[in-house]
């Protein structure tokens, strides 16, 4: 696995800021900052400088910039060298792509009336350009796809990976999400659509606030996370440690309204994730929300979990860790994931921080405030988008026969 996010850019630093409650969510530092109305965001440290060529750097925006360092992680960790490049894929979601390269076009046009754009700029700002230089970097001629389903995107593509290796017609693939949307455009934008928290005058890095009866919406953020999936035949062979199982995926679609989440969606989407792990709703240990702290969105997923779970949905732990990281976008289902995973590693699972005023319509046990030592074995990990493109991860702890 590899990360780059608000609070970490490895996954052992990452988990660990998630488990004491460390929030990522800063004032944005940007010069641009004083123009928003929403001006907090998870940023993510990067040294662009100084982790790639210079003659490389001219091609990459900075979403494929965290693809590949995240990508790098993974395949170092996973130790493989792809030595069958036909037998192994790229699974990439993202849910602007280029928006930086997209902006700074756009602002030398119409406001520098600078006569032309950089002859790079379609090249940095589509979608697929990060996919694309991952299968360049790695030498994978199998599948490259890109999925872009807005917040299910990376969880889509994480799922999908998978089925392609369950069916066949791959070995390995390299699998998750990236997202870079802090622009002055692609928040003003997103500020239009008045989702966006409002700034928590006393603590900014508290401003996200999933499941609270005091929260005010969303935190756009940015970062990517990787995993390297095999079916276990090809990790056996050539001896790979394993993190864990991902034991199937579901997906579904509201079909209702771009912005209304709708509760039939999301039950489908987890209901089919658990009939395609062939696991009970009972052996399911603990749940990573999409939670986003927006009004209608934790309600619905609240009554969703309760639908799938029944009586038992109040045993089972919940937590949003947008609360500290913020909402990755078109990244945030492999981020989560990597959550999610981590808690089966360590038995520990990270909390909904920033959890302050219990909200009656949310009445969940969300793990308030305080990461806590749990027995984890089996995961759902819950991504729900605008469109109403819903995607559920079921994982579970490996343990060799």
């Amino acid at each position: 696995m590899g990360i780059v996010s608000p609070t970490g850019n490895d996954c052992g630093t990452f988990f660990d800021n998630l488990l004491a409650g460390r929030s990522g969510i800063r004032k944005i530092s940007a010069g641009f900052a004083g123009q928003l109305e929403a001006n907090v965001a998870g940023e993510v440290d990067f040294d662009a400088e100084g982790r790639f060529p210079k003659a490389k750097l001219p091609l990459l925006d900075r979403f494929a910039q965290f693809a590949l360092d995240a990508s790098a992680q993974a395949v170092k960790e996973a130790g493989l060298c792809f030595e069958d490049p036909t037998r192994a894929g790229v699974f990439l979601g993202t849910g602007m792509g280029g928006a930086h390269t997209v902006d700074a076009a756009y602002e030398g046009l119409y406001r520098a009336q600078r006569p032309r754009v950089s002859p790079y700029t379609v090249l940095r700002s589509m979608t697929s350009a990060a996919a694309g230089h991952i299968s360049i970097d790695y030498a994978v001629r199998g599948p490259t796809i890109t999925y872009s389903t807005a917040c299910s995107s990376s969880a889509l593509a994480i799922g999908e990976a998978c089925r392609a290796i369950r069916h066949g017609y791959i070995d390995a693939a390299i699998a998750g999400g990236t997202e870079s949307l802090l622009s002055l455009g692609t928040i003003r934008a997103w500020e239009a659509l008045r989702t966006l928290a409002a700034t928590d005058a006393d603590d900014p890095a508290a401003s996200c606030r999933p499941f609270s009866k005091d929260r005010t919406g969303l935190v756009l953020a940015e970062g990517a996370g990787i995993v390297v999936l095999e079916s276990l035949e090809h990790a056996a062979r050539r001896g790979a440690a394993v993190h864990a199982e991902l034991l199937g995926f579901g997906a579904a679609s509201d079909a209702q309204h771009m912005t209304r989440p709708a509760l039939e969606g999301q039950v489908d989407a987890m209901r089919l994730a658990l009939a395609d792990s062939g696991i009970a709703p009972d052996e399911v240990d603990y749940i990573n929300a999409h939670g986003t702290a927006t009004l209608a969105g934790d309600v619905v997923e609240t009554n969703a979990i309760k639908r799938v779970f029944g009586p038992r949905a109040a045993r089972i732990p919940v937590s949003s860790t947008k609360s500290m990281h913020g909402h990755l976008m078109g990244a945030a289902g492999a981020v989560e994931f990597i959550a999610t995973v981590m808690a089966l590693r360590r038995g520990a699972v990270p909390p909904t921080a920033n959890l302050r005023v219990p909200d009656p319509e949310c009445d969940l046990d969300y793990v308030p405030n305080r990461g806590r030592e749990a027995a984890v074995r089996t995961a759902l990990s819950n991504s729900f988008a605008f469109g109403g493109s819903n995607a559920v991860l079921v994982t579970r702890t490996w343990r060799p026969a």
